[in-house]
């Protein structure tokens, strides 16, 4: 069997709104290599888009997996509830960021993670409207769309989107927004778009993952704590992509001297397996009525199961600090590169949620080519790579925290070649 082959077939079955970035196509894979059906090796730092902090195919997580699916598949909590899903909610309760009593829904993907965090929002304020930030990414539901702050490839075509949903410059002081520029428009949407007191929540995602890998100034988030406590707006924390140690603590909020209300969480919460969660103040968890919140496949066991274990694997393998370590040797190379290649205008992130931006050398204007050209370049060389940012210049780098150092220091390798080849094709 052939990747070639099996495209063929995927592009006369499979609708084309299903973007992919290789034509890799998965046979098996082990921590963080992936082998395709010609038996291909790759070195994988996209982790399924930051699903895979705790590898492909932990043991523990696998080990638990198992013995559930022995146990049963699926009830639907709503159902017949299982005692697992009350095992983790509590776990989440205790470690998600906020000294305040906490309660736990489970969903299956992000996007309806920040759904339920909006449905609660409103719930619990009687108010209709949501703030988010350009450059953000909560999903492609209509109301994931709406607060994404991103038009292609995520809103084009598809029509109006929900209503009363406004967008904030996000801080960028490279590309010349700072904090108070956010902050003033802020004041100018309350006077000019939208009453305070109708919004019911303002949602944020502590480090950008489609915008770009942009941390949130610190400033800026001790000044939405203070704007949301002055008019009784909710503060929801989007942690679906930052969450479960890939910045070097368990949340990312932790980097920050204020709680969210609401917490969503999805991706690396389940190793691999769909699950996703809204955590936050329990008098607003209970502002929906019974049946108001919930899914069929909500909080399935298997991927319960995993979750319990990618929390035991996190704390016993000491990932927060794991992640921080290689974070720091991944930004040392790249910062070594800075001398030689004139298209590396920034580079950043915390822990191991780093990245690496592009442009057009004596400038900072963006080159999603040479972006693209790296990702190719080291893909050829067996690393799978992502790109993101609004304007598509920004390289991701996603890989397992688990990753073993010979594999990593390989990767590390494979990048700097990719890095410096391109740069080499460029000037000539």
């Amino acid at each position: 069997m052939k990747n070639s082959e099996i495209a063929v077939r995927r592009d006369d079955a499979i609708s084309r709104g299903v973007g992919m970035t290789t034509q890799v196509y998965a046979a098996r894979a082990e921590n963080s290599e992936i082998w395709d059906v010609e038996g291909r090796r790759y070195i994988d730092f996209a982790g399924g888009i930051a699903v895979l902090n705790t590898g492909h195919r932990h043991p523990k997580v696998i080990d638990a997996v198992k013995k559930q699916l022995d146990a049963f598949t699926h009830t639907c909590h709503q159902v017949v509830p299982y005692e697992n899903y009350v095992a983790l909610a509590e776990r989440l309760n205790g470690i998600v960021p906020g000294d305040f009593r906490k309660k736990t829904i489970f969903a299956t993907t992000g996007a309806e993670a920040v759904e339920n965090a909006v449905k609660i929002a409103r719930a619990a304020t009687g108010r209709s409207a949501i703030i988010a930030f350009t450059g953000a990414f909560h999903g492609r539901t209509f109301m994931g769309m709406a607060l994404t702050g991103k038009v292609v490839p995520y809103k084009v075509g598809f029509g109006q989107m929900m209503g009363d949903v406004f967008h904030v410059p996000f801080p960028i002081e490279l590309h010349g927004i700072d904090v108070e520029t956010s902050l003033d428009v802020l004041d100018k949407l309350f006077k000019a778009d939208v009453d305070p007191k109708r919004v019911a929540a303002i949602i944020v995602e502590p480090v950008q993952g489609e915008g770009g890998f942009y941390e949130v100034p610190r400033a800026l988030m001790k000044a939405l704590r203070q704007i949301c406590d002055d008019h009784g707006i909710l503060l929801i924390a989007d942690e679906v992509q930052t969450g479960f140690a890939r910045t070097g603590k368990l949340f990312a909020m932790q980097h920050h001297d204020v709680a969210a209300d609401l917490t969503c969480m999805a991706k690396s919460l389940a190793g691999g397996f769909p699950l996703s969660a809204v955590t936050g103040r329990a008098e607003l968890m209970d502002a929906p009525g019974p049946g108001g919140l919930g899914g069929t496949y909500a909080g399935n066991p298997l991927a319960i199961a995993a979750s319990l274990a990618v929390l035991d694997v996190i704390d016993e393998e000491g990932l927060c600090d794991r992640a921080s370590q290689l974070g720091g040797r991944l930004k040392q190379r790249l910062e070594s590169l800075r001398s030689d290649i004139a298209q590396i205008i920034d580079i950043r992130g915390p822990g191991f949620m780093v990245a690496v931006e592009f442009g057009i050398p004596g400038s900072v204007k963006p080159s999603a080519e040479f972006a693209n050209a790296v990702r190719l370049r080291a893909l050829n060389k067996g690393l799978i790579l992502l790109t993101c940012g609004v304007y598509g210049n920004v390289v991701r780098f996603l890989a397992p925290i688990t990753i073993q150092d010979a594999v990593f220091n390989e990767a590390l390798d494979i990048i700097e070649a990719s890095i410096r080849e391109c740069a080499t094709e460029a000037k000539a």
